[in-house]
């Protein structure tokens, strides 16, 4: 009877160590095509590839309002901020039904419609 438990209890070890040698295979695996892909270095996430402030668009003031990188925030500001989220407030609550279509229309959301295809007849084609 101990045969029997030893024989599962070995079973169930090489079933653990064969699942962590296929997920460490095929992490490598993934990280290997992900260096040589080129992938790597466009990810903008990682330390040493964020984006200098030259490359950054400069954004309009009447567009957002955004803190200053450097400095105390002083009632200015906050006076400033609150005021453009008034403006979004008032902007939400001109939404006769927010909840339905109209709002997630690409008109509403400033998407181009886009251009309907024109079915072709089979004698233009030859």
């Amino acid at each position: 009877m101990e045969e029997g438990i030893e024989k599962k209890n070995h079973n169930l070890f090489l079933l653990g160590v064969g699942a962590t040698l296929i997920a460490l295979l095929t992490t490598g695996i993934s990280i290997l095509i992900y260096h040589y892909s080129g992938d790597i270095y466009l990810d903008r996430s990682r330390p040493g590839f964020l984006p200098d402030k030259e490359e950054i668009e400069s954004q309009d003031e009447d567009e957002e309002y955004i803190f200053s990188e450097d400095g105390p925030v002083t009632k200015y500001d906050l006076d400033e901020y609150l005021k453009q989220f008034q403006e979004e407030i008032k902007d939400l609550d001109e939404l006769k039904n927010p909840y339905g279509p109209d709002p997630l229309s690409d008109g509403a959301l400033g998407i181009p419609a886009a251009k309907a295809a024109e079915p072709t007849s089979p004698a233009e084609n030859t």
